[in-house]
C-alpha cells in the first residue's frame, strides 16, 4: 500500500489523530479522521467486500475501521438481503440510482449524521459500477458527447451526488476532509462469484490514499464538480502509470508496507479466520438442529426484519424516524420551558 504523492504515509500518530476527526472517502478501483468522505473507483464487482472486510481488519492501518461510524451508499436492493439486515443496523444509506428518488432520502441521512454528531466515515463510489467492457463504453460514450477525455482504466464519475454530499455535510459543520482512494490490482482480478469459488482472489491489493482537508477543497456546486473530475483524470495516469510502468505506485519503485502487515501477523490472521468461518457454520448448524430456541430465534429474526422492511422500509428508517420524533419532543420541550 502506499500513500498519496502530496500527502505522504504517515505512521501510528495520525491513526490517532485519524481517530479524533470527519471525513468523505472518494474510491477508485483500481481517511481517515472523524468525519470523513471517501470516493473510489470500481475495479470489479467484489471490490467493496474487500474494502469491508479491512474495516474490521485489526491490522488495517489506513483505511476503514479508524471510526466509530462507518457509512456507505448501496444500491436499494441490497437492503431486502441477510446481508442487508446487516447494513440496516449500521445505518447504510440505501439508494435507487435516481436523483428524483434519491435526494430526499439523501437530505434525511446526512442531515442526521450531523445532528447527532458522532464521528462520520462515509464511502461513496462516485462512478456507480465496477469497470466492464459495457460501463466502459457507456463512459466514453459520456465522454464523447461532452468532449471529455476517454478514460481506459476509470469510468467518468457522476458527480451531483457527490457535489451534494459534500455541500450538505458542510452545511451542517460535519466534514473535516475529503480522502481520494485510488486503488490497483497488479495481478487477478475476480470479477464472477465462479472465479472466487475457483480460488482467484487477489494475491496483492495496492492502495494510494491521497488526504483534501475541507478547506482546500472548491465550495460552489460548479467547482466541486470540476473538482471531482479532475481527481478522476488524475486517477487514469496514476493506474496507467501503474500498469505500464512497474505495478505501484511509489515513485521510488517499492510499495509501502505498514509494519503491522508482517508476513507472520498476515499468516496468523489467515489462519484465524479460516478457521473461524469453518467453525462458525457448522456451530449455527448444530445450534439450530439440536436446540429449539435457536430454530424458534432465528425465525423470529427472519420474520421480523422481513416484515419491519414491508411496513417500514429498514431499520435505518426507523432509527430516523425515531431520531426525528425525539428531536421534536425536545424542540417543543424547549420552547415550552422558554414560553413559562
Amino acid at each position: 500500500m502506499t500513500g498519496g504523492s502530496e500527502q505522504p504515509s504517515r505512521g501510528p500518530e495520525w491513526l490517532a489523530e485519524a481517530k479524533q476527526t470527519c471525513v468523505l472517502c472518494l474510491l477508485s478501483h483500481g481517511v481517515m479522521e472523524r468525519d470523513i468522505l471517501c470516493t473510489c473507483t470500481i475495479l470489479g464487482k467484489f471490490f467493496w467486500k474487500y474494502i469491508h472486510a479491512r474495516s474490521f481488519s485489526t491490522f488495517d492501518v489506513y483505511l476503514t475501521g479508524l471510526v466509530s461510524l462507518d457509512h456507505r451508499l448501496c444500491c436499494g436492493h441490497l437492503a431486502h438481503t441477510p446481508s442487508g439486515w446487516a447494513m440496516q443496523v449500521a445505518a447504510f444509506v440505501f439508494i435507487q440510482r435516481k436523483w428524483e428518488d434519491d435526494k430526499g432520502h439523501f437530505e434525511k441521512m446526512l442531515d442526521y449524521f450531523c445532528d447527532i454528531r458522532e464521528p462520520l466515515q462515509l464511502l461513496i463510489f462516485p462512478e456507480g459500477t465496477d469497470l466492464t467492457a459495457n460501463t466502459k463504453a457507456r463512459s466514453n460514450e459520456f465522454a464523447e458527447k461532452n468532449g471529455l477525455q476517454k478514460y481506459e482504466y476509470v469510468l467518468h464519475p457522476r458527480t451531483t451526488g457527490f457535489t451534494f454530499v459534500v455541500e450538505r455535510l458542510r452545511e451542517g459543520d460535519n466534514l473535516d476532509a475529503i480522502h481520494d482512494i485510488t486503488v490497483a490490482y497488479p495481478q487477478n482480478i475476480p470479477q464472477t462469484e465462479k472465479h472466487l469459488l475457483n480460488g482467484n482472489f487477489p494475491k496483492e491489493i495496492h492502495f494510494h490514499v491521497q488526504r483534501y482537508p475541507i478547506e482546500t477543497v472548491p465550495s460552489s456546486k460548479e467547482e466541486l464538480q470540476l473538482w471531482c473530475r479532475k481527481r478522476w483524470e488524475e486517477k487514469e495516469e496514476r493506474l496507467r502509470h501503474f500498469y505500464e510502468d512497474g505495478k505501484c505506485f511509489s515513485a521510488t519503485g517499492q510499495s509501502i508496507v505498514p509494519p503491522c502487515k508482517s508476513e507472520l501477523r498476515v499468516l496468523t490472521v489467515k489462519c484465524i479466520s479460516l478457521l473461524y468461518w469453518t467453525v462458525f457454520p457448522l456451530g449455527m448448524l448444530v445450534l439450530l438442529y439440536l436446540y429449539s430456541f435457536a430454530r424458534w430465534y432465528f425465525a423470529a429474526m427472519i420474520i421480523f426484519f422481513v416484515v419491519q422492511q414491508k411496513i417500514f422500509g429498514g431499520l435505518e428508517l426507523i432509527e430516523l424516524a425515531c431520531h426525528q420524533y425525539f428531536r421534536k419532543q425536545q424542540k417543543f420541550h424547549n420552547t415550552k420551558i422558554k414560553n413559562n
